[in-house]
């Protein structure tokens, strides 16, 4: 078990918590299940706000987790209930984060395992490659998948997003847990 704990909420870079403590932060479509995967890696049922609620993540929140990094769970992309205005704010505040955060060591790259990788999430992938950025993909929600079709649904993301590896997440059972932990710890 992580001691982790929300640090705070930010719209720019100068919002964003002092200190040099490296961060891995996590992207991936509205809905897809970010703030339930952070809850699942440090143990916690309500440290990142979930919801059934498409785009409830609307600023950067950052999570210390045993005072040694930080967790940032980014706003998500695509769908979302709220204003046009407001989520077309959310590409700016993003790549602000991604390009200009001298802390950040990974980003996970987070999909829905039950569907295949969407252009966005084709688009977040390779634009990461373009910026040199450390990178991993997890496949969320892989409990909802049957035993029989979780490899094919492996092999599409593989394929998809052109990567060489997807780790298998469920916050449900704690499948891929460990996984990405390592992942996190080889980074930071």
């Amino acid at each position: 078990m992580r001691v982790a704990r929300f640090i705070k909420s930010a719209l720019r870079r100068r919002d964003y918590p002092a200190g040099s403590l490296p961060r891995v932060a996590f992207a991936g479509r509205s809905n897809v299940g970010k703030s339930s995967l952070i809850n699942c890696l440090v143990g916690r049922k309500n440290l990142a706000r979930t919801s059934s609620t498409p785009g409830r993540t609307q600023l950067i929140n950052f999570f210390s987790v045993g005072d040694r990094w930080m967790l940032v769970d980014l706003p998500g992309y695509g769908f979302a209930e709220v204003p046009q205005r407001l989520r077309a704010g959310w590409g700016p505040m993003v790549e602000e984060f991604v390009t200009e955060d001298p802390q950040l060591r990974l980003v996970v790259v987070v999909v829905d395992a039950r569907h295949p990788p969407s252009d966005l999430d084709r688009v977040m992938v390779s634009w990461l490659g373009e910026l040199g950025k450390e990178f991993q993909v997890a496949a969320t929600k892989i409990d909802k998948v049957p035993k029989s079709r979780r490899g094919k649904s492996v092999d599409v993301i593989l394929e998809s997003l052109e990567v060489p590896s997807v780790i298998p997440f469920s916050s449900v059972t704690g499948e891929g847990r460990g996984l990405l932990w390592r992942s996190i710890e080889s980074c930071v």
